[in-house]
């Protein structure tokens, strides 16, 4: 989130897409009927009428899929209509920048295509440079090779016709739409975007963020109260995962992974950060992370420990090491063993036939859990031959989140401090016990094999939590210290790339700032709000530096005032040559030098300090995003229509695997007419081990089921309550007929080669093992995931669980 749950309350309008808070995030829905009581309006975009959608000033039934179609349509209204924020877009954007000349769009593709490689050589994609070699600008924003112009142009392809052709939702809602959520553009109005898996599980679904991003840029809603591109996390520590590096590509706090190609050493690693914005401190963040790595063992002299650090090659076929090339390459045999901490593939993996073929070839698996997992057993799932499954399997029993101490980071950055509750049942322990008694066996194994290739990584690991580990020696490194004294750092500014400072995640940095528990800032629960704009800046701590709002230069002018002043983070007082603050500046105010406070016009000129152009972007240079530097609609790999805004059907750039169980459905496939989504319920949670094996839980949500609509049932003759078969190329599941409005049909098309496509969604927390497993029959798997293809975004290779292809028969 670049704002957090209690600020929701501050919008004037909240644009829900891609989620579904009152269901999914029901607490944080408090924030938005404040803000709805308070007068603010809400949108709700889904191809489902769900329970948010019930609460919603207006409804708009989505294909799924079609996000950037419709995020387009909504730009090109914005701009052909006056309505976006021109002295933010000016002065905070790169719209004004003058892009190279050799770029070009046709047909769908950006400039520098390959179709051998399906891949782009993105150079063209990238300013112009006047002779000092910095950018060419244009405030008037009248170049026609500005972002600005190149952005207008290529939006006005998607006129309100267009966009009812590829979304479904009819060309008069798509201007009341565009009406309501455009209005937030005027100055001192917030919208506020809310998204979830939704909006990422697709082919294209970095660019559909990328999208919402755009429309949040135009209308001036970054970086202030009551506005933001806000992701509603699906778990309360997700946040924190993802900020630890649970990623293959990333070290703690967003820091690039080595790899072997390109950065085989700290030299190479060293010259590869950015030279401008806030990010070429990266250094300092990285060899600080080295050091609490291996401690007295990184030097100098041996440039830090970087050779003991593994580098990241190329992945399986080239495509990285996430989880869908992770099971691939497990499905060849190409990897040993599996360590599932706290999760369920059986249940979550797509195409799920192909993830148990590749479980099958593990030579060993241990599932850390609360419960026997559908995981742990998937070797006696239905219709498994058990005798032909040689995958040696441990079961380790973990610990509830209650029965620990340690921090939670939420979808907002907060880091909020949980005590431990009740003490854990039995021989169950932590996550953090067995990481540490695992390292511990580690070191004693390489320390006694002589022949033991390549220990020093493992054997100088700076590991000294205890045989019973203390979490809060962990924090304490985390936040990082002086090598020197041991003494905490304030926070990441004081942070060194010469050795002098260890530090776990820099981003963290000032959570734990102090030697005693007194000093864990992420434990204070002091609800004072001198804002009065749920700020609280003493409840618990908030990444980066406790600041809630990032960006937040952008809440006021160039001058320093506030867009609206009764919603004021900052404001500069020109005659004391001060600022007043609510929140903690993501900007220059102070020169650390005189003392002085530093006046708005020096922070105006770069007010999104991480890039290098200072300035958020419209337009992406560089490739950072594989299909282009701006968002452009191509429909799921799986899709009953083609594609009617170009020639190019689907993702130029995404990965399509060819496996044996890799089964893709043809575009408008006969056999297989109906669009599938998956979707969350309330009253379980996420793959079912939670909840199925609570008799309560259990008890509100028996069965799996199927939503289908009303008309689709009568061409079926299928009733309510029935059992059904929905099947997919890949695989089938059984679920109850519910036959309900919350779904209907689309109508999409040309004027008058219009065709009409059913679809059905399904919730995919069922599974085989369990106290509940979805439905009576001991012979059945009821996880929805077995319909769902092993394709991914072509940037992070998510799974596209959102739209596929499905037939539905009556048993």
């Amino acid at each position: 989130m670049t704002n957090h749950w209690n600020d929701i309350a501050n919008s004037d309008c909240v644009l829900i897409i891609g989620c579904n808070p009152a269901e999914n995030h029901p607490v944080s829905f408090k924030w938005i009927t404040k803000a709805m009581d308070q007068g603010a309006k809400l949108i709700v975009v889904d191809p489902r009428f769900t329970r948010s959608a019930s609460k919603a000033d207006q409804y708009v039934r989505l294909r799924p899929g079609t996000d950037i179609a419709l995020m387009a349509g909504l730009i090109n209204y914005v701009i052909e209509n006056n309505l976006f924020h021109k002295e933010y877009v000016a002065n905070y954007t790169n719209a004004a920048f003058v892009v190279n000349k050799d770029f070009a769009f046709q047909d769908g593709l950006f400039s520098g295509y390959d179709k051998a490689k399906r891949a782009y050589d993105p150079a063209t994609w990238s300013y112009e440079l006047d002779a000092e070699k910095k950018p060419v600008t244009d405030p008037t924003l009248t170049n026609p090779r500005c972002v600005f112009q190149i952005m207008k142009q290529f939006y006005a392809r998607y006129t309100p016709q267009l966009v009812e052709e590829v979304t479904g939702v009819p060309k008069k809602q798509v201007l009341e739409l565009a009406a309501l959520y455009g209005a937030t553009g005027k100055p001192g109005k917030a919208g506020t975007l809310l998204y979830a898996m939704g909006g990422t599980q697709h082919t294209t679904g970095v660019q559909i963020i990328r999208s919402y991003t755009l429309l949040q840029q135009l209308l001036g809603n970054m970086g202030v109260p009551g506005g933001g591109i806000n992701a509603l996390r699906g778990e309360s520590n997700v946040q924190g995962s993802t900020d630890m590096a649970i990623l293959f590509h990333i070290l703690p706090g967003y820091l690039p992974v080595p790899s072997e190609a390109k950065t085989p050493t700290l030299k190479d690693y060293i010259a590869s950060t950015p030279k401008a914005g806030y990010w070429s401190n990266r250094p300092k963040f990285f060899v600080s992370l080295l050091k609490a790595f291996w401690g007295d063992a990184a030097t100098s002299g041996n440039d830090f420990a970087y050779d003991y650090l593994p580098k990241v090659g190329k992945g399986y076929q080239n495509s990285g090491y996430s989880w869908i090339p992770l099971f691939e390459s497990m499905g060849e045999g190409g990897v040993k063993g599996l360590m599932v901490w706290g999760m369920n593939p059986a249940v979550s993996s797509p195409n799920l036939n192909q993830a148990y073929n590749a479980l099958a070839k593990l030579e060993w698996l241990a599932a850390f859990d609360l419960w026997e997992t559908d995981t742990s057993v998937f070797w006696k799932r239905p219709g498994a031959k058990t005798k032909d499954i040689k995958t040696e399997v441990f079961l380790f029993p973990a610990a509830d989140s209650m029965e620990k101490e340690g921090s939670v980071s939420n979808s907002g950055r907060w880091l909020q401090w949980r005590y431990q509750a009740v003490k854990a049942h039995g021989d169950a322990k932590s996550d953090l016990w067995y990481l540490n008694r695992l390292a511990l066996e580690l070191k004693k194994l390489y320390l006694a094999d002589p022949k033991a290739p390549c220990p020093d990584p493992i054997v100088k690991l700076n590991w000294n939590y205890g045989d019973d580990p203390d979490v809060h020696l962990v924090a304490k490194e985390i936040n990082g210290y002086t090598v020197a004294d041991k003494k905490q750092v304030a926070n990441f500014t004081k942070l060194t790339d010469d050795g002098a400072t260890a530090c776990g995640n820099w981003i963290y940095s000032g959570s734990y700032p102090g030697p005693d528990k007194k000093n864990n800032l992420m434990a204070r629960r002091d609800n004072k709000d001198p804002s009065n704009l749920g700020v609280y800046p003493n409840w618990s701590w908030a990444w980066p530096v406790n600041r809630r709002i990032i960006y937040n230069r952008c809440s006021v002018d160039p001058q320093g005032q506030p867009w609206n002043k009764d919603k004021a983070l900052f404001k500069w007082d020109p005659l004391a040559k001060t600022w007043a603050k609510f929140d903690v500046p993501d900007f220059g105010w102070i020169d650390a030098k005189t003392k002085e406070q530093i006046p708005p016009e020096v922070s105006a000129q770069k007010p999104f300090i991480m890039l290098p152009e200072g300035k958020s972007r419209i337009f992406v240079p560089g490739g950072a995003c594989k299909e282009g530097p701006l968002p452009e609609h191509y429909e799921a790999l799986e899709c009953p229509y083609v594609n009617y805004v170009s020639p190019q059907q689907s993702n130029p750039v995404m990965k399509v695997w060819k496996s044996e169980l890799d089964r893709v459905a043809q575009v408008c496939d006969p056999k297989y007419p109906v669009i599938a989504t998956t979707f969350r319920v309330t009253e379980h949670w996420q793959a079912g081990a939670m909840t199925r094996n609570l008799t309560w839980q259990a008890e509100m949500m028996p069965e799996m089921f199927v939503e289908i609509s009303p008309s689709l049932a009568k061409a079926k003759g299928i009733k309510a309550g029935d059992w059904v078969k929905v099947k997919s190329v890949r695989g089938e599941v059984m679920a109850r007929a519910d036959v309900t409005h919350r779904v209907a049909p689309f109508t999409c098309g040309k004027p008058g080669l219009q065709s009409t496509v059913e679809m059905v969604a399904l919730p995919w927390h069922f599974g085989f093992a369990g106290l509940i497993t979805g439905g009576p029959d001991a012979q059945q798997n009821y996880a929805a995931n077995q319909l769902a293809p092993m394709v991914g975004d072509a940037n992070t290779m998510i799974p596209e669980y959102k739209v596929f292809l499905v037939d539905v028969q009556k048993v």
